[in-house]
């Protein structure tokens, strides 16, 4: 995973993606399938038949439980993300937001 861009107004929109909204609930994709695995976890779109990885546990466990949150906010201050670390995994939700993998939950 690469750093994330942060917008120059602070707002809650990650730069490089029109998709992702952190102020949304965000859930995984339905048509998704995620199969844990010793280094993380394996996502597959039965879509588009895209194939992901997951490198890292605690990105495991935000995805995991995105949709048992109002808002991506309110899953990482449940996952106790650090916000120094915060660019990292909204990088990550954004990239899977922007491939399909996680999609707006149900308002």
């Amino acid at each position: 995973m690469t750093s994330a861009a942060t917008t120059a107004s602070g707002d809650h929109a990650i730069a490089g993606s029109g998709s992702f909204d952190l102020t949304r609930a965000w859930r995984l994709n339905p048509k998704v399938a995620l199969r844990p695995e010793p280094f993380g976890a394996l996502l597959y779109h039965f879509g588009t038949r895209k194939l992901s990885f997951l490198k890292n546990l605690t990105v495991v466990d935000l995805v995991t439980s995105l949709a048992d949150h109002p808002s991506a906010e309110a899953a990482l201050v449940a996952a106790g993300i650090a916000d120094s670390d915060r660019p990292l995994y909204l990088q990550a939700l954004s990239a899977l937001a922007d491939s399909g993998m996680i999609v707006p939950g149900q308002e």
